[in-house]
């Protein structure tokens, strides 16, 4: 035997507006509710509604008829919309009060702010609304800003964004990793990993994939297995990994048992291809000009005396003092920093802008350093500061979130193009180099020192051949990525020369091209354009630098220094 049960939707009953008059009952959201109790009756029935009339509400409304009774039922509708418009109301400012909960603790996050300071945020929203809006404080008092409360939020964010990085790796079609290892002020390593990643309408994500902490030692089998828990975490599909950007470190890079050398032989186990092994063009250059322009004989006057003078209290009290007479430009010497390679070039300069106040102080303090009255000191210190000044202007240049592979390449050849008019211009004039040129305007007794720059100089192009030699590698690929349109068919592989026969040829790409961004460009190339769209979704995803992790270990440090302090 079938049973059949019935489904109360399938009936479809309709609410009589006679039952508000005879049973004091109103539709409300699909529901009869009692204009009296507030009882709700879920099937839209006369026998139930009379019933629930009769054992509740016959002996106190039966004499009521006529106009009488319509007063009563209008009030009581009334009083029931005002309660449940109220209880929308205060169900509306719960979720407002818990959005704003979410954007304090994004804000405290994304500044770095101990998460104690939600209840500091709190009592001055609470003192502004007091004074400028009195009647919202109650509103304000409602917001939960506790630490407890803003740690949950960022760790609930934190979720979130993992749940987002999984459903879109589901997605994409190629990413690329950035690692970095590094202490933070407790001495105890983490592991930082970036991700960037495209899926096939090019559109790009970028976001922390992992910060793993590291107990103990730090081998390259430690960073590989964690680098490889982060993977398991999103789900990856390593088949789609473009290319791995690292510092360039041991424990990275090494052939055999660096983090790159454990990636290659997992692809090989799954005959995947290996990624691009790509090591940060910012920490080449940084090598670069720490081991080709060290020039001690320079910088062992210029931070001998930026020590004794800010070393000491008293004397860098009064130096200040002596500064502030004199009215000069700056008000004390910078400190260097080994570590920081920029910190060079603004040390230097504000040496050199001071160069007579500082020999004036070092001997009015008995401190003879001859090297400062000495006339090719002085050239060699000139030269090194417009050196370093065109080297950090092109750290600059290569710095920045989410800058393609082809937008930093062009900087680099640019600058060895520099490095060879340098060469070429130190034996002939000084036109691009300010400061060398102003000290020959004064006529020094000693000539300047030719052939030590040029040789400096040779030595620091050659240097720099060698350091970013991955990119002469790529040159092709990256050159295929930025424009299509300009390379040689006959210099790149043969799976892009029939695809690039046809773009080439044809105007409607080549408006496309010049009228969008690339990614929007190679996200329009029709189907007929496979391998060129692939080339261009690899190249896309990858990291010229650790530029993000070095950005984000600086502002975990600072962030662990202010909450000590």
């Amino acid at each position: 035997m079938i049973s059949i049960y019935r489904k109360i939707d399938s009936e479809c009953r309709i609410f009589k507006e006679q039952w508000t008059y005879d049973y004091f009952f109103m539709q409300y959201k699909e529901r009869a509710v009692c204009l009296v109790y507030q009882n709700i009756v879920s099937v839209f029935k006369e026998y139930n509604l009379c019933q629930h009339y009769q054992t509740q509400n016959t002996d106190k409304y039966d004499c009521l008829v006529g106009d009488v009774r319509k007063d009563k039922i209008l009030k009581l509708k009334n009083t029931l919309t005002t309660q449940q418009n109220t209880f929308v109301k205060y169900k509306q400012l719960n979720i407002s009060s818990l959005r704003a909960s979410f954007q304090v603790a994004k804000l405290i996050v994304c500044t770095g702010r101990p998460f104690m300071e939600g209840e500091f945020v709190k009592e001055c929203l609470l003192s502004v609304a007091k004074e400028m809006c009195p009647e919202k404080a109650d509103l304000f008092s409602t917001l939960s800003l506790s630490g407890t409360t803003i740690t949950r939020r960022i760790e609930e964010m934190g979720d979130n964004l993992h749940q987002h990085l999984q459903n879109s790796a589901r997605k994409l079609s190629y990413f690329s990793l950035a690692l970095n290892e590094s202490n933070d002020v407790h001495d105890s390593a983490q592991l930082l990993i970036f991700i960037h990643e495209l899926n096939d309408n090019c559109e790009v994500t970028e976001e922390l994939d992992a910060l793993q902490s590291i107990k103990g030692t730090t081998t390259e089998e430690d960073n590989y297995e964690k680098f490889s828990q982060s993977g398991k975490d999103l789900e990856l599909d390593w088949a789609k990994l473009a290319s791995v950007t690292t510092d360039g470190v041991p424990s990275m890079v090494g052939s055999k048992k660096g983090v790159i050398a454990h990636i290659n032989q997992e692809m090989d186990k799954h005959n995947h291809s290996h990624p691009k092994a790509i090591h940060c063009l910012i920490h080449q250059q940084a090598l670069l000009c720490s081991k080709s322009l060290k020039w001690d004989s320079v910088m062992k006057i210029v931070v001998s005396c930026v020590n004794f003078i800010r070393a000491n209290a008293l004397n860098h009290r009064q130096f200040q003092l002596f500064l502030s007479e004199l009215n000069v430009a700056y008000e004390d010497v910078l400190y260097h920093t080994e570590v920081l390679w920029l910190s060079q070039g603004r040390v230097l300069r504000h040496f050199y802008d001071l160069l007579p106040q500082i020999t004036a102080f070092m001997f009015s303090k008995n401190k003879e350093v001859p090297e400062l009255n000495d006339a090719e000191w002085k050239w060699y210190l000139a030269f090194l500061i417009d050196v370093t000044e065109l080297l950090n202007s092109f750290n600059v240049q290569l710095q920045g979130k989410r800058k393609l592979i082809c937008d930093i390449q062009p900087h680099v050849k640019a600058f060895e193009v520099k490095l060879g008019l340098l060469i070429k211009q130190v034996e002939e004039n000084f036109c691009h180099l300010l400061l060398t040129q102003n000290l020959l305007a004064e006529k020094p007794l000693i000539a300047f020192p030719k052939e030590t720059c040029v040789d400096s100089l040779e030595k620091l192009q050659k240097e720099f051949q060698f350091r970013f030699k991955e990119l002469h590698l790529h040159e092709q690929d990256i050159q295929l990525f930025r424009n299509s349109f300009s390379i040689d068919i006959e210099n790149v592989y043969t799976i892009y020369q029939m695809e690039l026969a046809k773009l080439q040829n044809c105007d409607s790409p080549k408006d496309a091209f010049k009228s969008s961004s690339l990614l929007n460009f190679y996200a329009s190339l029709p189907p007929r354009h496979p391998n060129l769209r692939n080339h261009a979704l690899k190249m896309a995803t990858i990291f010229g630098s650790t530029y993000v992790c070095e950005q984000t270990f600086s502002r975990m440090k600072l962030s662990e220094i202010s909450n000590q302090i």
